[in-house]
């Protein structure tokens, strides 16, 4: 029998939310994106992927970074990474900008037949359906 998950995820990145009933991990970046961020995330992410007993979705809202500075060899190799994945998954990105619009698409076309599945949404309501969970679940929070 698989345990439940924890409660929380660890607090390795702030304003990351674990929602065990939705199996459901919400996290709303702040600031400038940059290949150290981007890295220092997959990390975080492949981590609770080892840990957990059972596979969780993600919601990414990026309607919080100011900047985004990305090397396009190392956003590609991320990907590569990514796809590497076992576990199949939903992962969702509400962009309201459009940069970062642009960089999720970009994710979402290297992700394309991957294990994870990867959708990027110009309004929460759309990506709350497409997961599955209540809207409330993907509000940023205070």
């Amino acid at each position: 029998m698989i345990a439940e998950p924890p409660e929380f995820i660890r607090g390795a990145f702030a304003r990351t939310q674990y929602f065990p009933k939705f199996k459901l991990i919400t996290w709303h970046p702040r600031g400038v994106l940059n290949d150290s961020f981007a890295d220092q995330i997959v990390e975080f992410i492949e981590m609770e992927e080892h840990i957990q007993a059972a596979p969780f979705n993600r919601y990414t809202d990026l309607s919080g970074l100011t900047e985004v500075r990305l090397k396009i060899d190392h956003f590609s190799d991320v990907g590569t990474r990514r796809r590497k994945a076992l576990r199949p998954a939903k992962s969702a990105f509400f962009a309201d900008k459009p940069v970062s619009f642009f960089i999720a698409r970009l994710y979402e076309m290297l992700m394309e037949k991957a294990t994870i599945e990867v959708r990027v949404f110009r309004k929460r309501r759309a990506a709350a359906e497409w997961l599955g969970v209540p809207m409330k679940v993907l509000e940023p929070p205070c």
